[in-house]
């Protein structure tokens, strides 16, 4: 998630002013100028087509000019992957402990109406503020606008930039934000819990009472916004959200499928022991599915319905891993896990893409080559390793690339 704008709001619309040359405007090409030029003065007709106000459909999109850092941004695709145990180290960071703790001293009486109404752990929600908005210091200085704008001229993303552009709109017609407060990241999200503008729409709410949705100077409503998303999504109060677990020594990694869910009684017969501890009695029941994010090499972790609500904030087991402990380092000394395979890093993209097309020559169908590995060439890797006396866990590391490489060149 991304985003951010930093003043608030009035009910008033203001008609910004946009200079018009900017340094970055010499950046654009006439033709490409011309081209958003067209786009702009069609999407504003649309805009009141949908019935949008025309002063507020101006207020978007008059003035407003192609931002070539968007497109940039948009179009890189960073060569490099972090790897999971950076991210967590990155994201439950002591400073980010401390600086959590100090945001729930300051902002107890939000994190306690919050909690009372929604019945989402604090420590859960301070973690998603520390990881979204650094607890509200960085929410991004980009024109909202003019970078869904320049996302849905340019076309790839264009469905998505419009719905959000629209949301926009919708925003500006309630009164939730003017014109000139609508700063965020570059790809199109806000506030202090980075909500694109949809989200905003579907799920922020007003928890101060001022009658406002406020998730840009309100913690209350920031947080607010937050814990009815994870509500939305499914939210088990006193629930867990993920265990470190360790894998009996048999395990049949063949079998595994990590959207599988299982009551945490059958996977306990099947050896599955906590990393540290024992099973609770009333876990017994809960329905749980196994992640191994960095393969046989690396720890094992069975992760319950709560952390799925996480993922529906931010589609990622990393994000969903650091945002729970986070929470539990905030709680208290908790260690982060260990036992990371860090002599097998994650490819590169283009190591990635050199292991799709040597599979998929091989015989084992990626369904695509793009340098990034999802599900259909963790597939295509695990049926690989089962042929070739490789343990088939489907991670994509250095040790799985110089495998099939060798193969390919055999």
């Amino acid at each position: 998630m991304i985003a951010r704008i930093v003043r608030f709001v009035s009910f008033a619309i203001a008609l910004p002013v946009f200079a018009a040359a900017t340094a970055l405007a010499q950046d654009v090409s006439d033709e490409d100028a011309a081209s958003f030029e067209v786009w702009r003065s069609g999407f504003e007709a649309r805009l009141v087509e949908r019935g949008v106000d025309e002063t507020i459909a101006a207020s978007m999109m008059e003035g407003l000019e192609l931002d070539p850092r968007i497109l940039e941004r948009d179009s890189s695709q960073p060569e490099f992957v972090r790897p999971i145990w950076v991210y967590l180290n990155g994201a439950a960071s002591d400073a980010r402990v401390a600086n959590g703790r100090r945001a729930q001293e300051n902002h107890a009486e939000a994190l306690i109406a919050v909690e009372g109404q929604f019945d989402v752990d604090t420590d859960i929600l301070t973690a998603i503020w520390g990881l979204e908005s650094a607890y509200g210091e960085i929410m991004g200085n980009f024109d909202l606008v003019r970078s869904l704008s320049t996302l849905a001229w340019d076309g790839r993303r264009r469905s998505f930039a419009e719905s959000q552009l629209f949301a926009v709109a919708e925003m500006l017609t309630q009164g939730y934000a003017r014109r000139d407060d609508l700063l965020g990241s570059w790809a199109g999200a806000m506030g202090q819990t980075q909500f694109i503008p949809t989200t905003y729409m579907a799920r922020a709410v007003d928890v101060d009472g001022d009658g406002r949705r406020d998730i840009w100077q309100s913690e209350a409503d920031a947080l607010g916004s937050a814990a009815n998303l994870l509500t939305m999504a499914g939210w088990e109060a006193e629930a867990p959200v993920v265990y470190e677990v360790s894998l009996p020594h048999d395990f049949d990694y063949g079998d595994w499928n990590s959207r599988r869910r299982r009551a945490v009684s059958a996977w306990a017969l099947d050896g599955l022991q906590l990393a540290d501890g024992e099973w609770l009695a009333e876990d017994m029941y809960r329905s749980g599915r196994l992640l191994i994010p960095a393969g046989s090499g690396g720890p094992a972790f069975l992760a319950f319905g709560n952390f799925d609500a996480l993922m529906e904030y931010n589609n990622s087991t990393a994000y969903a891993l650091g945002v729970a402990y986070l929470a539990q380092r905030i709680d208290g000394d908790v260690d982060l896990p260990d036992g990371w395979p860090e002599g097998d890093v994650p490819l590169t993209r283009t190591q990635a893409r050199e292991l799709q097309t040597a599979l998929t020559e091989l015989g084992y169908d990626t369904q695509g080559i793009d340098g990034r590995i999802g599900p259909n060439s963790r597939a295509a890797l695990r049926a690989f390793q089962a042929d070739n006396g490789m343990t088939p866990d489907g991670y994509a590391g250095r040790r799985a690339y110089d495998a099939v490489m060798a193969a390919g060149e055999g």
